[in-house]
């Protein structure tokens, strides 16, 4: 294996465990929404982050088999996967006191 395939099988490996823990606590959330407001009022952010990185964990899984298979698409799946981590670390980014 290529040294950019086992990094984008880190991303991918990451990104699959993060959304996965994501949706469990996703779950664990919508059976308790009801009893605590605080809990109700987190639930929209958690969503976006779940989403967020089980689309990067969809497109870095798209880019490890380009790469691996050889694809002629593998370098636009790879720019696609930076391009995806890149927009949530952009996401995260806490902004500035200015």
């Amino acid at each position: 294996m290529r040294p950019l395939g086992f990094l984008t099988g880190v991303v991918l490996g990451s990104a699959a465990s993060i959304a996965l823990v994501l949706a469990m606590i996703v779950v664990i959330f919508a059976l308790s929404a009801g009893q605590r407001p605080e809990v109700a009022r987190e639930y929209p952010g958690l969503l976006v982050s779940a989403g967020l990185f089980a689309v990067l964990a969809a497109v870095a899984g798209a880019a490890f088999v380009g790469l691996q298979r050889e694809r002629s698409w593998r370098w636009l799946a790879q720019g696609v996967m930076w391009l995806a981590i890149f927009a949530i670390g952009w996401y995260y980014w806490p902004a500035g006191n200015t």
